[in-house]
């Protein structure tokens, strides 16, 4: 085990999985450092829509002109929503965290049921975080925090989708 002058255990910091108490803690101390700072909580699907309408553009797509944008695309700059931002240090941090904990690891696939279920899971998020207004970060984690009722609310339905995708799961993809 190497460990610091300070006599810190980097393995166990670096390598080892944290408990759900240090991650709870963690995060809530980043959602509030957040809050501070921004003076908006924590949001994360708000702004995929204009990423993909983006590459639809780029693409030769005008879809700057769907009701959904409404000409708001060609006035979009990455840098301005604090989402896109969060966003991508939420890619890099995952990934810095897989590389130091060694477990970075590109995965053939294995069947085409996988592909098929991934499509259709990801395609389900993504309608339920649409029909929720928000995924589990913003509809849940920053609405609980801030005593919201739909928070609450969206915990329940979570659990139930969780119940019933499992199922699904292992019924016709396992």
């Amino acid at each position: 085990m190497e460990k610091s002058k300070k006599g810190i255990d980097l393995d166990s910091l670096l390598k080892k999985e944290w408990s759900y108490t240090t991650g709870a803690v963690l995060i809530a101390l980043l959602a509030t450092v957040l809050v501070l700072v921004v003076g908006k909580s924590w949001g994360v699907t708000g702004v995929f829509p204009f990423w993909g309408g983006v590459i639809l553009e780029k693409i030769g797509v005008n879809a700057d002109s769907w009701s959904i944008f409404n000409g708001k695309l060609s006035k979009f700059v990455f840098f301005k929503k604090f989402a896109n931002i969060t966003n991508v240090g939420i890619i890099i941090g995952a990934f810095i965290a897989s590389l130091l904990a060694a477990s970075f690891k590109i995965k053939m696939i294995k069947s085409f049921r996988q592909v098929v279920a991934a499509v259709i899971g990801g395609t389900l998020m993504g309608i339920g975080a649409t029909l929720a207004m928000g995924c589990n970060i913003g509809g849940l984690f920053s609405g609980i925090s801030a005593l919201s009722l739909h928070g609450w609310v969206y915990l329940v339905f979570i659990f139930l989708g969780a119940i019933v995708g499992s199922s699904i799961l292992k019924k016709w993809f396992m």
